[in-house]
């Protein structure tokens, strides 16, 4: 792999982490048609992923970090050192007990099926294709039956809960974790950026948990000889993925996620056609 092919999948990578398309399908996918995946050392692009997702934390961690300070701020005056009933919480304090609450379904579902989720499975362009295409067409749905009137004052303990079981359906390669959540918050009427930004910000925890770990797990089979790959990928997923928040919660003020919905639908039929005519091996 060279610098500029490395700096190409960083950018995927971050683009792809936070708009509804699913990253690990797209950079599955590119790097297959690079050729830069090993069969004979699939663990080799797995580290790198690990790596490079860092850069997708630091975008989130950074665009977000004012709300993240408040959140973490309140939630601690509240349940510790000002105890409060939880009607009594503040506003912020509450939305900690949400993502907390959000977060526990992935937690128990990522670590049960961990080995699942780290096999060949993950990497199998026909589980990416039929989950692109599936997601597209719920996520349409959604377009069709949602309310669009609540914000984020209207979450519940329950809606949490519930997008946080939407978000356990993202370790099915293809899914994407921006895309179930924000599909299921839009199926309970909330509005499009309002679904965005709890999504962005309930895949903190997930993200950073699932991240650390996997980068750990992966040091023994990082190629250190590439770091400036590493690096440059990196710094290539945290700038795109910052662009990628921000387009996206803005975007949503004013548009509908059709165009998504069209995407993943008709790049998932490519990917289909592709492995049928021996482009690309599944």
């Amino acid at each position: 792999m060279n610098i500029f092919e490395a700096i190409f999948l960083g950018i995927v990578q971050g683009l792809t982490e936070f708009l509804p398309i699913s990253s690990t399908g797209h950079l599955t996918l590119t790097g297959k048609l690079m050729g830069v995946i090993s069969s004979e050392h699939p663990e080799h692009w797995t580290a790198f992923i690990a790596v490079i997702q860092l850069g997708t934390l630091l975008a989130v961690l950074i665009y977000f970090w004012k709300d993240i300070v408040l959140i973490l701020k309140d939630f601690f005056t509240d349940n510790v050192f000002k105890r409060k009933s939880f009607s009594e919480q503040s506003f912020n304090s509450k939305l900690g007990w949400y993502i907390i609450i959000g977060t526990i379904p992935v937690v128990i579902v990522g670590l049960g099926f961990k080995d699942l989720i780290e096999g060949a499975f993950t990497k199998n362009l026909h589980v990416i294709a039929l989950s692109l295409i599936t997601l597209g067409v719920i996520l349409g749905g959604a377009e069709k039956v949602g309310k669009f009137t609540k914000d984020m004052k209207g979450l519940t303990w329950l809606s949490a809960l519930i997008i946080g079981i939407a978000q356990c359906f993202a370790l099915i390669p293809g899914s994407s974790r921006s895309g179930t959540t924000i599909t299921m918050a839009l199926f309970l009427g909330f509005k499009r950026e309002t679904a965005a930004r709890f999504s962005f910000l309930l895949s903190i925890p997930a993200v950073l948990g699932s991240g650390l770990l996997e980068f750990y797990e992966s040091l023994k089979f990082i190629d250190f000889s590439g770091s400036v790959n590493l690096l440059v990928a990196t710094a290539a997923a945290a700038i795109s993925g910052y662009w990628a928040i921000g387009f996206l919660l803005k975007f949503l003020r004013t548009n509908t996620t059709y165009v998504f919905v069209f995407y993943r639908i008709a790049l998932g039929i490519v990917i289909l056609a592709l492995i049928y005519y021996g482009v690309i091996i599944p």
